[in-house]
Formats: C-alpha cells, structure tokens, sequence
C-alpha cells in the first residue's frame, strides 16, 4: 500500500490522481486554446477562400442541367388533297434538300390541266371573235353612214320636185277662170302636189331613219371595240383568267410530288401508301441537325448578369464531359414557362408560396461541332454561361 493511500481516513475511496488539483486544470485549458484558435483560423481561411472563389471565380458563371436540345422544325404538309401512291423514306432517314419524300395520284389535277388549256384555248379564240365583230361592226356603221348623203340627196330632189309641182298648180289655177286650163288639167295638177309634198315627208324620214342606223351602228361598234381595244391577247381579262386557271392547275398537279423543304432527319411520319391525304394535313416533321440550338432554363436570380453574345459552355449526357459544344447566347423568352401554360398560375389567395420561376434562354450551337458530334431534339444539356465574357 502506498503512502497516500496509507494516509487517506478507513472507509474513503483513492481520489484519482490530479483529482482536485488545480495545476491539473491549467494544463487543460492551456491544451484547449490552441485547438480552438486552429478552428476558428480554419474557419477565417474557409470564408476567405470562399469569398475569394465567389468573388474571381464563381461569380463570372451561372450554370444549369435544365437545359434541352431544340430546333425549327420543317412540317411536311401536302398542299392537294390526293391518294398517297408512294412514300420514299422512313423515319430517322436524313434527306437533303428537293429529295423526293411522297407522291400523291395526279389523276384529277391532270384532267383540271387538260379543262383549263381548254378554257384558255376557248378564251382566246373568243378574243379573236371580238377582234372580228368590231371590225364588222365598224363596215357596217360606214355602210350605215353612207346612207345618209343618199338619204339627203332624195330629199334634196323630193324637195325640188315639190316646188316644181307647186309652181304647176299655182300657174293653172291662176287661169282657170280665163278658160285656157281644164278643170282636168287643174286636178291632175293638184294630185302632182300632193305626191310631191308626200315624197318629201317620206325622204325627211328616210333620212331621219339613216342618221339613226348610223348612230346606232357606231355605238356598237364601239362596244364590240372596247372588249379588245389597246390590249393584246394575252392582256386581255378573259384570256389572263384562263391562264390563271391553268397555272393554278399545273401548281396542283407539281404539288402531287412532295419534295424535302430543308436538310434534315425525317421524324413522326403519318403517312402510309393508299392513304387519303388533304391539303394542310401533317405528312411527317423534318428536324435540321445542322440548325439546332439549346433552350436552357436558369432561374430569375441568375440572369441579372446574362447578356445577348456571351458565350457558353456545354455538355451532353449523350456524349459526356468528353465533348464540349461552344454557343452564344441569342436571347431571353418572352416569358416562363408557367406564364404561358394554358391554365396560368393565380396567386390570389392567401396560401400563396413564392417559387423561383425559370425564364428559357436560347442558345445557338455550332455548326461544325454539330456536324462532328449530332445532337437530336429533346437531349438534355447541361450549360454554363461566361459571365464575362465579351458581348
């Protein structure tokens, strides 16, 4: 048995060694101050750093994985009605440009063709009657006009032969009473008279007549004129709506092959061979790879800084980190995506929670990483913007 424990009273228990010992405590504390000035120093690095990072480093981007690849598609609608007869490519198939993608029956625009040539063929030949009317029209009105100096010139002489009948009778009957006329001579004298004022009524309303015919026959003239006058065939309205009516019947016809408007990958064909299509109707949806950019939706709060031009990076889960597409910023939505949503969000009532909205960003892509890596419509992204960068 040791000393101390020798000296402690029967029945009390060995204190542990330190126990109440005041240099015991000192050294404790004294171990305890440098570790929580090493903390508390970790702690001032950490913010620093932080802050530091924030400030050079974080604050110059804005990232964010809701993004999606997006396009311009090119819907493929026939613009005749008609029977689907053939259909040249499938789904996922690339196209160019005017490649052949359908063909509908052309039977009933050909026959359209064949009755608007008619028509045209119809019109111009009336065109060439018309042309021949005015032209009988107008001989007729001259034979007409020169009617008229014959008419005068019967008047002239029914007018002179009355003056002579009057001279006749005045002359007899200022001798009837000397006995050297007749009463026969008399009388035929008298009936000479009335012929002759007769004849001259009747010339009076031939000539009447004639300048009538020949008023008459240049108004017809001039509206059988008119129809043609100053044009050429082909200027005239009849002619230029039959024309019109044949080139909207050849249009149909060449409407009846369906050729490629873009560079693309065809997608979502709905057609198939014997089907009735009609005019507007979606056939198939063309996607251009080598036009595609990305929607990226950041949150309101990150877009303070975002300007039009700056550039972007971007990755794809398709291909991963690997590859690294560069775009530009193009531009800001009109609005988000819940404010143009066909039941719009109201916050009127009183349980109202405030949610961080996300506005779309375009993105363009480019055109050469494009063609080396293709995306398709709808793969996600993941974009970071260059806040820094030059606008």
């Amino acid at each position: 048995m040791s000393d101390i424990e020798h000296n402690q009273p029967a029945g009390e228990a060995p204190r542990a060694a330190g126990a109440g010992d005041p240099s015991g405590a000192v050294v404790d504390k004294s171990k305890r101050r440098p570790l929580l000035m090493g903390v508390l120093v970790a702690v001032v690095v950490i913010g620093g750093l932080y802050l530091l990072y924030e400030t050079f480093i974080g604050g110059r981007w804005v990232s964010t994985d809701n993004a999606y690849v997006a396009a311009d598609t090119a819907q493929v609608t026939p613009l005749t009605a008609g029977q689907v007869v053939e259909v040249a490519v499938i789904d996922t198939q690339p196209v160019r440009r005017g490649q052949l993608l359908m063909r509908l029956d052309d039977e009933d625009q050909s026959i359209a063709v064949a009755q608007a040539e008619a028509e045209l063929a119809a019109a111009q030949r009336r065109y060439t009657q018309s042309r021949a009317q005015g032209s009988a029209a107008g001989a007729t009105a001259q034979a007409k006009e020169a009617a008229v100096p014959a008419a005068q010139a019967q008047l002239a002489s029914a007018r002179a032969d009355l003056e002579k009948a009057r001279a006749d009778y005045q002359r007899r009957a200022s001798l009837e009473g000397s006995g050297a006329v007749s009463g026969e001579e008399l009388t035929s004298a008298r009936n000479i008279l009335s012929a002759s004022q007769a004849a001259v009524l009747q010339a009076e309303a031939s000539l009447s007549q004639a300048r009538a015919d020949a008023t008459s026959a240049r108004r017809n003239e001039a509206a059988t004129v008119a129809l043609t006058e100053g044009l050429p065939m082909d200027e005239a309205p009849e002619v230029r709506a039959a024309r019109a009516r044949l080139s909207q019947a050849k249009l149909d016809l060449a409407r009846t092959v369906i050729r490629a408007p873009i560079d693309g990958v065809v997608a979502q064909r709905s057609v198939q061979v014997g089907q009735r299509v009609t005019n507007g109707s979606v056939a198939m949806v063309i996607v251009p790879l080598e036009q595609l950019y990305v929607e990226a939706n950041f949150k309101e709060d990150e877009l303070g800084k975002v300007r039009s031009g700056q550039t972007v990076d971007l990755t794809s889960d398709f291909y991963g980190d690997d590859v690294v597409y560069h775009g530009k910023v193009m531009g800001f939505a009109g609005g988000t995506g819940s404010a143009f949503a066909l039941i719009p969000a109201q916050n009127a009532t009183g349980n109202w929670i405030k949610v961080v909205q996300r506005l779309p960003v375009r993105i363009s892509l480019d055109a050469e990483e494009l063609r080396a890596h293709p995306l398709r419509v709808g793969l996600s992204m993941e974009a970071t913007i260059d806040l820094t960068s030059r606008r």
